[in-house]
């Protein structure tokens, strides 16, 4: 049985790495995470052979993304933090309102439960997202991922268009590569963030923390880093692995043949996609007025995608990068910490609701 295991799971990364590989080769977006997901997906269908991803290589890829997200957290972004809390709570509530009347628009049209179809619009990022969906119980996770893949592929391909396209006169600036700190000179302070992350997520999962192994290494990372003492950069490679045991996992997770509707889903979700990228370049606007900061600045502090990528833009056409990352973040925090049990709530109230429907339909 364990041979079996085993033999699985190195068909599994096989299918994943290659996945990684060819999305890479082709230039496109966070080829890790997208390749491993699609091969996998593509993979367990093809092939007699049934893929195995156990779910401690996922938790330890979000053990990884959940420290290099802590080191964004510095002095300067809990300063900024604490200038714009009024206006960063304002625009991710009217953006997380917005995803639930989009949500509840895609339900009606669908009859597709709207839980499912509420965690799928919520821009908090793919992978927690998933997290999130997979703790909450009678959540379609097929349709979650389907339309967060949808929001990020959208986002990737047309905020680049926007924010380097003439119409918010943005210049390129030249790009250079960050080093990573000789590891060998940091073996001290390495052992302690490896040992802090890990028993941070265990401690998380201990006390019933949202998406433990995600928010664990966040907190105790940036706490460090706040104080004063710096984490080491991660290389390269690793970030590429930690996309990969997530992405590979996901993929496994993902049933399309069980997804209804599958035409109206992809056109609404688009349509829905579209529609919070326009309803950010609004608030964007307002933002812009009243703080004075740039276009390019104002978008990328709301654009709903990953703060990886959007704050990767934002050095590369010159915007103010403290100012993306604090509005990045403070959403990611938000909810993360606040938007679960919200939704806990609906969706008890609504099981509730169900439940009285059916007692007095059998009376």
């Amino acid at each position: 049985m364990i041979k079996d295991k085993v033999m699985r799971l190195i068909a599994s990364f096989l299918a994943a790495i290659l996945g990684g590989i060819v999305f890479q080769l082709l230039h496109l977006p966070i080829p890790w995470l997208l390749g491993s997901m699609t091969f996998v997906l593509i993979g367990s269908r093809l092939f007699k052979i049934e893929f195995y991803w156990p779910r401690y290589i996922r938790e330890a890829g979000l053990i990884i993304v959940g420290y290099e997200m802590g080191l964004s957290f510095t002095k300067e972004t809990l300063i900024e933090v604490g200038n714009k809390l009024p206006s960063m709570l304002f625009t991710t509530v009217l953006i997380i309102l917005f995803s639930s009347g989009a949500a509840w628009i895609i339900s009606k049209f669908t009859k597709v439960d709207y839980p499912s179809v509420l965690l799928g619009s919520i821009p908090g990022g793919l992978s927690q997202m998933i997290v999130m969906a997979e703790e909450e119980k009678g959540i379609d996770l097929t349709i979650v991922t389907f339309l967060q893949v949808a929001r990020l592929m959208m986002i990737i391909f047309i905020v680049p268009v926007l924010v380097f396209g003439p119409f918010f006169g943005g210049e390129k600036s030249a790009v250079v590569e960050a080093s990573s700190p000789l590891w060998s000179d940091l073996s001290s302070k390495v052992l302690l963030f490896f040992i802090l992350s890990i028993g941070f997520a265990f401690l998380g999962k201990r006390i019933h923390m949202p998406t433990p192994f995600l928010l664990g290494p966040i907190i105790v990372t940036a706490s460090l880093n706040i104080s004063g003492v710096n984490g080491p950069l991660l290389p390269h490679g690793l970030l590429d692995l930690s996309q990969l045991f997530i992405g590979g996992y996901i993929g496994l997770m993902m049933k399309p043949e069980k997804l209804e509707n599958k035409t109206k889903m992809i056109t609404l979700a688009l349509i829905s996609s579209f529609s919070l990228i326009l309803c950010a370049l609004g608030l964007s606007v307002g933002l812009m007025t009243y703080y004075h900061f740039s276009i390019p600045t104002s978008f990328l502090a709301l654009a709903p995608g990953g703060m990886e990528q959007m704050a990767l833009m934002a050095h590369e056409i010159r915007a103010d990068l403290s100012i993306v990352t604090a509005y990045q973040l403070f959403r990611i925090f938000f909810i993360l910490f606040i938007v679960p049990p919200v939704l806990k709530w609906l969706f008890k109230t609504q099981m509730n609701k169900k439940l009285r429907i059916k007692q007095k339909a059998t009376e």
